[in-house]
């Protein structure tokens, strides 16, 4: 049972963002051997998903991701620093993060279409969720990635 918070970065609270870190790190830095500035400048104004489950009686952060409102980074709100646990790949949780993601971000910039910068071998995973790839491969951080859109939905 995963439990969904939203939160403005404001919001979140210091044990909140230190495992929301932990997290990108672990998987982004560690286990895909990336040395990239995860901390951009872009948190404090995203809003962020976070799931949380329980193990033992004991809390842990299952997945995360962020949302930038249009202009942020893209013309179009964006989606970015999807990621899971380790311990819960293959339980479809990866699924039920982004689409909570879109949910949100959509309930928080309605009209507006997502823009994904996504790891190329992922590609047919969103294109379930309706995006479509506009841009060629490209290497960000030795990983082939392309950029994706979500068309807006009606209002």
């Amino acid at each position: 049972m995963i439990e969904w918070q939203w939160s403005g970065f404001a919001d979140l609270t210091a044990a909140e963002l230190y495992e929301m870190l932990a997290l990108r790190q672990q998987v982004f830095v560690l286990e895909q051997t990336c040395l990239y500035p995860d901390i951009d400048g872009l948190d404090p104004g995203a809003h962020h998903l976070l799931g949380w489950r329980t193990v033992d009686g004991k809390r842990e952060l299952a997945a995360t991701l962020r949302c930038l409102a249009p202009g942020a980074k893209y013309d179009e709100m964006s989606l970015g620093r999807v990621v899971t646990s380790p311990s819960t790949r293959g339980t479809g949780l990866g699924r039920e993060l982004v689409a909570q993601g879109i949910a949100c971000a959509e309930r928080l910039h309605p009209g507006h279409a997502i823009r994904i910068g996504a790891q190329a071998h992922l590609e047919a995973f969103y294109a379930g969720f309706g995006f479509r790839t506009v841009s060629a491969p490209y290497d960000e951080d030795g990983i082939m990635h392309i950029d994706m859109v979500r068309p807006a939905t009606a209002i």
